[in-house]
């Protein structure tokens, strides 16, 4: 069985588990599926704004495909969400690709 269904399976059991869908969307990222990917993130998102590393992985996924507002907007509230939960590594992570990404 290949992690995608591994995962699929534990999320039958655990369907709002954002741990589980965060690396579904990144073993999706893996297969080069962002369609799918991008969806489950921004689902992640949308139902708990303080999962900070979902942030990250949607804004650099939306960057390698030339998206760069959406991108920067995507880093800039990670870094927001980041501040509130006092993750100052994570901050510092969004902060550096958020950077990278404005001088590109």
């Amino acid at each position: 069985m290949d992690r995608v269904a591994q995962i699929i399976e534990m999320l039958k059991k655990s369907p709002g588990d954002d741990f589980l869908q965060h690396a579904l969307a990144l073993e999706y990222v893996k297969k080069g599926e962002d369609r799918t990917a991008r969806s489950i993130f921004e689902e992640v998102l949308g139902r708990n704004p303080g999962y900070v590393a979902s942030y990250y992985h949607l804004a650099g996924l939306l960057s390698r495909n030339g998206e760069t507002e959406p991108a920067l907007r995507w880093y800039e509230k990670g870094m927001e969400a980041a501040k509130e939960a006092g993750e100052a590594r994570a901050y510092n992570e969004l902060r550096a690709s958020y950077e990278a990404l404005k001088d590109d």
